[in-house]
């Protein structure tokens, strides 16, 4: 089984940055950098953490994953996953598809 996703964790302090929030910050970045085309093969996933050190998870595929790296985002990863649980929410690019 292949694993599409990269799980990152961020902090509570993390998610007080709106820097961190791929839905804010990522479409401004592919608009400067001429890479918008991007779009359409990026899909992030978001699910609420339990504790303040595991604040929100993200789900990325590698084309978010890349471009999040670009952008100097220093977001832990902690594990790889198939596809994003059900109860995550796509919140950037196109939904998950086999």
């Amino acid at each position: 089984m292949v694993l599409n996703y990269t799980v990152l964790e961020q902090t509570a302090e993390e998610v007080r940055e709106t820097d961190n929030y791929p839905s804010v910050s990522m479409w401004p970045y592919l608009v400067d950098t001429a890479q918008t085309q991007l779009l359409t093969k990026i899909s992030i996933y978001m699910e609420r953490g339990e504790t303040s050190e595991r604040t929100r998870l993200l789900y990325m595929n590698e084309t978010a994953l890349t471009i999040s790296h670009a952008m100097n985002n220093s977001t832990m990863a902690i594990q790889s996953v198939h596809r994003p649980p059900r109860t995550a929410e796509l919140i950037f690019g196109m939904p998950f598809s086999e």
